[in-house]
């Protein structure tokens, strides 16, 4: 049987609304949390304030709105107020949305229970769960970054929910070196494998651990760390936008409409979720519908910031 080309579509029942905009439903949007939590000594300390201020850097111009972002470090990243900015966060969500958590720093286990260094009383890998399980986001991703961070993948699996560790179980103590070569994933090109201009999940993973292992041999020095990734389709979730994204900061203009192709392509992300369960007309239809609304938007960022390269 081959392969059927697009059907036709009534493309201007959808095509005003797009150049309008003030008919496009509202945007879901893309919260990111990142912690960076005790350090144990200066270097440390300075290392994991630096990892974080990268990666919620990089989040404010996927997103196209520092709101959308919370960064807690240092003195600040205690145990009541990650609570605090989670569940804040949780009342200004929706299914449709998605969360991102970033974790950097020392953690702990025990045998029994993982505990995320934080000044003052810790946060076990069951209070962050809880936290985490409040998020009505239902596609999120947790990156823990942490020492003896792969006690908890197993313990934080849910459906829809990717979760990332920078070691495979609680017994890889030692310091690591993940979350460095994470900041550098989405704070440059290097990880952009199909130079789409835009670092996935996916992406990121896949640079931080080829960087950690050749970090290790470099020294010739036995590994560590050896990451863990559970959950399927890490691509889906954008972690930093490159080229044209870096205007959206000083131009609101742009960053509104970065935050309206974010929820597009979280739209056509769940089309293809759909291919095996919808009709092939139907699958099709849909595709198409929302690869126009795509290309229209993309034409209006691209004027915007005077026709430069696709992001």
């Amino acid at each position: 049987m081959s392969t059927p080309s697009f059907p036709r579509l009534a493309l201007t029942s959808f095509i005003a609304p797009i150049i309008g905009m003030a008919a496009l439903p509202a945007s879901a949007a893309t919260y990111t949390v990142v912690v960076a939590g005790l350090g144990g000594e200066p270097a440390y300390e300075q290392k994991f304030r630096e990892h974080a201020a990268i990666v919620a850097s990089a989040a404010q111009a996927a997103a196209g709105s520092a709101g959308n972002v919370i960064s807690l470090t240092g003195d600040a990243a205690r145990a009541e107020a990650v609570r605090r900015e989670i569940k804040q966060l949780a009342s200004r969500m929706n299914a449709d949305d998605s969360a991102v958590v970033v974790l950097i720093g020392h953690g702990s286990y025990d045998g029994d229970n993982y505990r995320f260094n934080l000044p003052g009383p810790d946060l076990t890998d069951a209070d962050l769960a809880r936290l985490f399980d409040e998020l009505p986001a239902r596609d999120q991703l947790i990156i823990n970054a942490t020492s003896s961070s792969g006690a908890v993948i197993e313990r934080w699996q849910k459906p829809r929910r990717v979760v990332i560790t920078a070691t495979k179980s609680g017994g890889e103590r030692t310091a690591t070196r993940f979350a460095e070569y994470w900041a550098k994933a989405v704070a440059s090109d290097a990880a952009d494998t199909n130079k789409d201009q835009v670092v996935t999940a996916a992406e990121a993973y896949a640079f931080a651990t080829s960087q950690v292992e050749s970090a290790f041999k470099a020294q010739t020095a036995m590994a560590t760390e050896h990451a863990r990734i559970e959950g399927d389709n890490a691509g889906r979730f954008t972690l930093a936008r490159l080229g044209t994204a870096a205007l959206a900061p000083d131009n609101p203009e742009v960053a509104a409409l970065l935050s309206q192709r974010g929820s597009i392509e979280q739209d056509l992300d769940r089309v293809k979720e759909q291919k095996a369960s919808l009709p092939e007309t139907q699958y099709y239809d849909r595709l198409e519908e929302v690869l126009v609304r795509l290309a229209l938007l993309q034409k209006e960022i691209d004027s915007k910031v005077g026709g430069g390269a696709t992001p």
